[in-house]
């Protein structure tokens, strides 16, 4: 979920282009002579700020445990500059496991060969690494990358997967045959899943579909408001065309498909079940079946427009066609409709779905803290601990269901071996999460990273520590935008007019202020269904996989959620491994 990384700012700025910052500004200091970019200011009240307060770890943890039990019950249903690695911690709380010799993980994955998409993203990096870690003697695999030529697909598997420092580790297991190794195992395949026939060359296609033994996809477009025909393309038609490709595999055991947990977006407690043919959310508002058939066409008939004059039409229309029929985003709708593709064309191609919550940093493997790119809650991560949001719309008492990516892979590859073993027709669902076995509220995520950065802060232009206070918590989207523009004014010195009496630095800082609040709205718009979640995601499944496996594998492929302790992951590994991956020490 990186949706701030490619979504643009939308419905914040009026007809005659003006900001709530501005309006803000104006009224409270009574300037008129400013250019004017907003109206109707909202008046900041600080009785509405739900402030952190001072319930103790144990106590909200336990409130999580309770919310969960109680709607099972009645409804059926330090110094972090530092990565310090978890102490091994042993799966306690489980039931005795189920024979000794496991569930055969290892024989199962040496020596098959894979054809893996999405190939060069965060999630499926994670995958070729610790496919290539623990079973050198796997097969080929066969990586589809977004490329014009064979070549450009060579460049980009050397550069951002051979060369990348998530496989140190293996480099170092290999020393200087360590190119040699990653480009005997490793094919490059230039090819896109939103392209007919997945975009594969016809002899490399035939060549593939010969020897492949398990496809995993994990192709997506998780921009949360992207254009609706493109959502539909990668979300949906993709997985339905890799389909396709999968039923030429003459030696196929196993079809896995990467989707995401919020597909299901209605309250209480979510079961690892396939989503049916046009099923829609069944709450109290919505009760409308999705009509995919007529979703698919809207998009197909929309696909040869303008790109420049319809994109704001086409992101708003996908948010229309998603909120109508109760999902969040685009990005939940057309994955939710990709599932139900896959349900309506698998035949007797055996299928395993693993839907992940939000997928944060490496827990131990193949280093702890490793991760790329801005995951979900980074971005206000990094905004607080650079004291540009000291609160935010949320609900302190919501949970936040993080998993982090090795534990992620763990599942995707017992999952593998459990249904490739035994590769009969049919359709498994799992769920990669955390909420129910190891819940964390909100408040305890932003109190853990509050202690991070106050024993190790981010420094300012000056080399100065950066001071933050406790988060406080908003309830409406309102009271956050009237908050958000009265700190950013009192901490840019922008009150008084005599502090700043260069009239062009004034207008530059305001002009930057205005950009900030403007991408913090945004922020907290996209993000406000999450930071007011009320679902948990069961995972008895997983469960029941750990149950079957022996003591060595669980060893080797660790996906219990429950032997995280949330304070030393967020204090010492996460937010350090953020720190030191995507902020490259800054």
């Amino acid at each position: 979920m990186t949706a701030l990384q490619t979504a643009p700012i939308l419905g914040h700025h009026n007809s005659n282009g003006s900001s709530s910052f501005h309006k803000y500004y104006c009224t409270k200091y009574n300037t008129s002579n400013l250019t004017p970019l907003s109206k109707s200011p909202l008046a900041y009240q600080k009785k509405n700020i739900l402030k952190t307060t001072t319930t103790t770890t144990t106590t909200t943890t336990i409130t999580a445990v309770s919310a969960y039990k109680d709607y099972h019950l009645h409804e059926g249903g330090s110094g972090a500059t530092t990565i310090k690695a978890p102490r091994p911690a042993p799966s306690d709380h489980l039931e005795p496991l189920h024979g000794a010799g496991g569930i055969g993980v290892l024989e199962f994955l040496q020596g098959k060969n894979y054809f893996v998409t999405g190939a060069t993203g965060f999630l499926a990096k994670v995958l070729i690494e610790k496919l290539l870690r623990t079973m050198p003697d796997v097969g080929k695999i066969y990586v589809l990358i977004r490329a014009k030529d064979e070549q450009a697909a060579a460049d980009r598997l050397k550069n951002e997967i051979i060369d990348s420092e998530l496989f140190k580790s293996l480099e170092s297991l290999h020393g200087k045959s360590y190119k040699t190794f990653m480009l005997d195992k490793l094919i490059p395949v230039a090819g896109d899943v939103c392209n007919s026939g997945i975009g594969i060359e016809s002899n490399l296609a035939a060549e593939i579909a010969q020897v492949v033994n398990v496809i995993v996809n994990s192709s997506a477009n998780t921009t949360f408001d992207e254009r609706y025909n493109v959502a539909i393309n990668t979300n949906t038609r993709g997985p339905c065309r890799l389909l396709g490709f999968a039923k030429k595999c003459k030696k196929l055991c196993l079809f896995l498909h990467v989707s995401t947990a919020y597909i299901n977006g209605e309250s209480g407690i979510i079961p690892e079940a396939p989503i049916q043919m046009g099923q829609g959310m069944r709450s109290q508002v919505y009760t409308n079946e999705v009509d995919l058939e007529a979703e698919l066409n809207i998009a197909l008939q929309l696909k040869d427009a303008s790109q420049v004059k319809t994109t704001p039409f086409m992101k708003d229309l996908g948010l229309q066609r998603a909120k109508q029929h109760g999902w969040e985003n685009t990005y939940t709708f057309t994955k939710a409709m990709g599932e139900m593709m896959i349900t309506r064309e698998r035949e007797n191609i055996p299928v395993v779905i693993i839907r992940p919550s939000v997928i944060e940093s490496a827990y131990r493997e193949p280093f702890p803290g490793w991760i790329e790119g801005n995951r979900m809650m980074d971005p206000v991560v990094m905004f607080y601990g650079k004291g540009q949001l000291p609160g935010f719309l949320a609900n302190p008492k919501a949970v936040i269901d993080i998993v982090p990516v090795d534990m992620v892979v763990n599942t995707i590859l017992v999952a593998m071996a459990k249904h490739g073993r035994e590769a009969k027709p049919g359709l498994n669902v799992y769920h990669a999460s955390s909420s129910v076995s190891n819940p964390i509220l909100l408040y305890e995520f932003f109190k853990y990273t509050c202690e991070h950065f106050k024993s190790s802060p981010l420094r300012d232009r000056d080399g100065k520590k950066i001071r933050i206070a406790d988060m406080k918590f908003l309830s409406s989207l309102s009271d956050f935008s009237s908050y958000i523009s009265s700190e950013i004014i009192e901490r840019n010195g922008l009150m008084d007019h005599q502090a700043m009496p260069d009239k062009k630095l004034f207008e530059r800082v305001k002009t930057k202020c205005e950009k900030l609040e403007t991408l913090l709205l945004h922020m907290a718009q996209l993000y406000e269904p999450y930071m007011f979640y009320t679902s948990w995601f069961d995972d008895g499944k997983v469960k029941a996989l750990m149950k079957m496996m022996s003591v060595e594998e669980k060893k080797l492929f660790e996906c219990d959620v429950g032997i995280i302790d949330w304070k030393e992951y967020i204090c010492n590994i996460h937010v350090p491994g953020f720190r030191t991956y995507v902020l490259k020490g800054k």
